[in-house]
C-alpha cells in the first residue's frame, strides 16, 4: 500500500541540515544561510525552475525563525486575500512578537495592482515577503517592491543531489522502505527529474508501486524499467504535465477547427488549472500566423495585442481578454499558405544549400562592386506601372520556384489574383530572355 500523499510532501526537509542541493545559498558559508543564521532576514524573492526547493526553504525559514507563516498562490489569489492576509499579520503586531512571513508562490503571475497592495506592508515590517518565481523576477516583479526585496537564484540540482535523493527515498520512506529495493541504474530517473525533484520522487515511486503491485519481491530499478512504467503511465507521474499539453492541444485544434465552443471551454480548463497566461497568448500568437495568415492578417495583429494586453493586466481579468481573442481567431477565415511557403523554401535551402545572390540584386557600395557587377540591370519596382516590375529575385538555380500558393479564402483569392497578372508579365519577361 502506498500513501496517497506524495512522496515529494513526505519527504520535504525541515531543517537547512536536510536540505538538498543549492550550496551556493545553504551550504556551510551560503549567503542565505548567513541571513538565516543571523536571524534578521529581509524580505527576499527565489527564482529557480519547479522542483528544486523554493517552497521548502520558506517553509524553513519560518520554522528556524519561529515566525508565523502565511502561504498564498498567486495563481488563485487576489488582492482581496492579499489585503486579508497583511491585516492577519498586522494583528499579530503586539509584546514585541516578531513579523510573520508571507510566502507567495508563483509571484510572477501578480499583476501591477496585486503587487502593489503588497508594498506597504513590506515597507512597514507588518510582514517579511518571501516570493518564490520560474520567471525572471527583473521582467515580473515591479520595481518598488523587486528593490526592497532580495533576489536569490536557485538552480537545477544536479545529478550527484538526485541520486542521493533516490537513495534517502528509499531508505527514510516509510512506504518505500518496506520493499526490498535496489538502484541498478539512474540515468533515466535523472533525466526524466530535469534537475526537479518532485519529477524525480513521482517517477521513483510509480516504479515502485507498480512493480509491487505485480507482486515482485525484489525490484531492480533499471533505466528501461523507469522508461517503460513512465511512459506507460504519464498521467500518474506528471499529470499537471499531461493536461499541460493535451489541454493546450486540444485548445490550439479547436481554434484551428474554426470552433469557438470547444476554444472557450478548453480556455476555460486552463485558467481554472493555473495555466501561464503567457504561454496560452504566446500560443494564440503562432496560431494566428500559422493556421489563419493570410486569409485574415488581421488575426495577428490582435494576437499579438492579446499577448501585450494580458502581460499588462494579469489574472484574473486576462481571463476575458484571452476569450475575446480566442473567439476571433477561432472564426476567422483560415489559411496555411505562408505557413507551407516558409516550409517549402527552408527544404529547398537545405536541398540546395547556400545558392549565391543574383549579382542585380546586390548592393554596390564600392567601386570594386559596380566593376564586378553588383546591382547592375537592378529595376526599382517603384519606378514602373502599378509599382512592379517583371524580374528575378530567386538565384538563377531556382528561378520560377513558386513557394507560396494562396489559400482558398476571400482576401487570397484576390491575392491569387493579383499575382496570376504579375506572373503572365513575369513570363513574358522570361521568354523574352530566352
Amino acid at each position: 500500500m502506498f500513501s496517497n500523499q506524495p512522496l515529494a510532501d513526505r519527504l520535504r526537509p525541515g531543517s537547512l541540515e536536510e536540505f538538498a542541493g543549492q550550496e551556493h545559498l545553504v551550504g556551510p558559508g551560503g549567503v542565505l544561510r548567513k541571513v538565516i543564521e543571523s536571524g534578521n532576514v529581509p524580505s527576499f524573492i527565489l527564482w529557480g525552475p519547479p522542483g528544486v526547493g523554493k517552497t521548502t526553504l520558506a517553509r524553513i525559514v519560518s520554522a528556524r525563525l519561529e515566525r508565523s507563516f502565511f502561504q498564498l498562490s498567486a495563481v488563485n489569489s487576489g488582492v482581496k486575500e492579499v489585503r486579508e492576509t497583511i491585516e492577519k499579520a498586522r494583528s499579530q503586531q503586539f509584546f514585541g512578537k516578531p513579523n510573520p512571513i508571507l510566502f507567495i508562490d508563483e509571484i510572477h503571475r501578480f499583476n501591477k495592482s496585486q503587487q502593489d497592495s503588497l508594498l506597504g506592508a513590506v515597507e512597514q515590517g507588518i510582514l517579511t515577503l518571501i516570493g518564490a518565481t520560474t520567471e525572471n523576477p527583473s521582467f515580473e516583479v515591479i520595481s518598488p517592491l523587486l528593490s526592497r526585496c532580495q533576489v536569490y537564484v536557485l538552480k537545477p540540482l544536479d545529478d550527484e543531489t538526485l541520486k542521493k535523493l533516490v537513495d534517502k527515498a528509499l531508505m527514510a520512506d516509510y512506504y518505500l522502505s518496506q520493499h526490498e529495493v535496489r538502484v541498478s541504474e539512474y540515468e533515466a530517473l535523472i533525466r526524466i527529474s530535469g534537475g526537479d525533484a518532485r519529477k524525480l520522487y513521482n517517477a521513483l515511486e510509480l516504479t515502485v508501486s507498480l512493480e509491487a503491485e505485480k507482486g515482485v519481491k525484489e525490484i531492480v530499478i533499471t533505466d528501461s524499467l523507469v522508461l517503460d512504467h513512465v511512459q506507460q503511465n504519464l498521467a500518474m507521474y506528471d499529470k499537471n504535465g499531461e493536461q499541460h499539453f493535451d489541454i493546450i492541444s486540444a485548445f490550439i485544434k479547436s481554434l484551428r477547427g474554426s470552433d469557438p465552443n470547444g476554444a472557450i471551454y478548453w480556455l476555460a480548463r486552463m485558467v481554472e488549472g493555473g495555466e501561464d497566461v503567457k504561454f496560452i497568448a504566446r500560443r494564440m500568437v503562432i496560431l494566428a500566423a500559422e493556421d489563419i495568415g493570410m486569409a485574415n492578417p488581421n488575426a495577428l495583429l490582435l494576437a499579438q495585442t492579446c499577448f501585450n494586453a494580458v502581460n499588462m493586466v494579469g489574472w484574473p481579468e486576462s481571463r476575458i481578454i484571452l476569450a475575446e481573442a480566442a473567439v476571433y481567431l477561432a472564426t476567422s477565415p483560415k489559411s496555411n499558405a505562408s505557413y507551407m511557403a516558409i516550409e517549402r523554401a527552408i527544404e529547398e535551402v537545405h536541398r540546395k544549400g547556400d545558392l549565391p545572390v543574383p549579382l542585380h540584386l546586390r548592393n554596390a557600395p564600392t567601386r570594386l562592386m559596380k566593376d564586378l557587377g553588383y546591382h547592375k540591370g537592378y529595376k526599382y519596382a517603384h519606378d514602373f506601372e502599378d509599382n512592379f516590375v517583371a524580374d528575378n529575385y530567386l538565384p538563377e538555380e531556382i528561378e520560377g520556384t513558386i513557394f507560396y500558393e494562396p489559400g482558398t479564402n476571400s482576401r487570397e483569392d484576390e491575392i491569387r489574383k493579383q499575382l496570376a497578372a504579375q506572373w503572365q508579365k513575369i513570363y513574358k519577361y522570361r521568354t523574352r530572355s530566352k
